[in-house]
């Protein structure tokens, strides 16, 4: 790490936190006689997206969860994967779905996206869920887990700060589906004034500087300099991106994950900071199993 002078956001213990009480609320689920069941879908044999998978569904089990995984090879066809999808849309022991992207490119990922019921989208991507974000309905929405687990950690950086986010000003560098503009809404739902960045933007550091709170989901490694923050400034940082670190003592070129900030030099001015690894990235396991708990808890209308 880095003697830097920002509270560092510690990611891993606060989704520890976050996974604690949705085991106990799972247990209080399956006392009642509903145990929540989240399926996981895998098409190819991409090893980043089998690691993804094999966390997910181990968070999952150990969590008391009915978990069930299906393989699909890499020649799966729409048709086929579609079918599956609305197996499950239909089995009552299923409380959530989530189709690990990316998909071949045979496959339209918007029409699978779309076929999921919104009911059991705990990724939050289906254009229903986002929609009622959007409106501010969050009673009936299942929200983005990224974008949601970043809000958390907002939320421990303000109780840190001893701030609170109404009329404080939020800069978003990144306009994607996923994580960029589900995070204005939460943003905008907590009364700040939200401002969604990205690489056309004009001076796009002094936009930045502007920031109360810094978000930065834009997958370009440590594209945030020092001079983008704002002196004590909250800074998410949700890039997870590998870099050329050297070669290891048999010559083998070596990796290490970096985020969309420059770490050591945001973090001598900010004032709360997320690190890559261990921030953003552990959120977003533990709110795919919150949100597959609130999912089972709805089915049964509570």
């Amino acid at each position: 790490m880095t003697d830097a002078s920002a509270f560092v956001l510690d990611g891993a213990a606060i989704a520890d936190e976050v996974l604690d009480r949705v085991a106990e609320e799972a247990r209080a689920l399956i006392l009642g006689g509903v145990t929540p069941g989240l399926a996981v879908v895998l098409v190819g044999d991409n090893p980043a997206s089998q690691t993804y998978v094999a966390g997910k569904g181990r968070a999952a089990r150990t969590r008391g969860f009915y978990s069930i995984q299906h393989n699909l090879s890499s020649d799966t066809s729409e048709a086929e994967l579609l079918a599956l999808v609305r197996a499950l849309n239909a089995d009552p022991a299923v409380h959530g779905i989530l189709v690990q992207l990316p998909l071949p490119k045979a496959i339209d990922s918007t029409r699978v996206l779309e076929a999921i019921a919104p009911a059991k989208d705990v990724d939050g991507f289906h254009p229903i869920n986002v929609g009622l974000l959007s409106i501010g309905d969050t009673s009936r929405a299942l929200i983005p887990c990224t974008p949601a687990g970043a809000m958390i950690l907002i939320d421990r950086a303000c109780g840190r700060l001893g701030w609170t986010l109404p009329g404080m000003e939020a800069v978003i560098i990144g306009r994607s589906n996923i994580v960029g503009k589900p995070m204005a809404q939460l943003l905008l739902a907590r009364h700040c004034t939200v401002t969604i960045a990205h690489s056309r933007t004009y001076d796009l550091p002094s936009v930045a500087r502007r920031a109360d709170v810094l978000v930065a989901a834009v997958g370009q490694p440590e594209m945030v300099r020092e001079n983008w923050v704002k002196p004590g400034a909250i800074v998410i940082d949700v890039g997870i991106n590998r870099v050329p670190d050297g070669r290891d003592a048999s010559g083998k070129p070596k990796t290490r994950l970096v985020g969309d900030v420059a770490y050591t030099e945001a973090a001598a001015v900010a004032g709360a900071i997320t690190p890559v690894p261990g921030g953003v990235g552990r959120m977003t396991i533990a709110m795919l199993m919150a949100n597959t708990v609130l999912a089972a808890k709805r089915a049964l209308g509570a």
